[in-house]
């Protein structure tokens, strides 16, 4: 299983970048996609999913409207829009992906897989 994400960077705060997640070595259309950050000195955190069922989106709070994730499954790619960043949103960010196998309200079985980073710095 492999998560490798790339398109991190320096950036000027108010610009834009976008990640990217390739995904290989699993069922990459059963598994919800997520990107995740973790900033120096701070806990990692949820930046946003996009499920495997309907592809629908979740996002943090602090990144509604200004963030966008989607993803290919032709591809086995994730992606995440990032725009108008601040300096605050300098951290790592992570590709994950997760699957939990449950029959009815037991759950049985959970494959959570992580990428190993993609370092974003936003400064003037």
């Amino acid at each position: 299983v492999q998560l490798v994400e790339s398109g991190g960077g320096l950036v000027q705060p108010g610009g834009s970048l976008r990640l990217s997640c390739a995904a290989s070595g699993f069922t990459f259309k059963n598994y919800d996609m997520s990107w995740y950050r973790q900033a120096p000195g701070k806990e990692r955190e949820l930046v946003a999913t996009i499920t495997s069922v309907d592809g629908s989106t979740h996002y943090a709070d602090s990144m509604k409207g200004r963030f966008t994730i989607s993803r290919d499954n032709a591809k086995n790619m994730v992606y995440l829009q990032m725009s108008s960043l601040k300096p605050e949103d300098t951290a790592v960010y992570y590709c994950n992906a997760l699957r939990v196998d449950c029959a009815g309200h037991v759950c049985y079985d959970k494959y959570d897989y992580w990428g190993q980073g993609t370092q974003v710095t936003v400064s003037s």
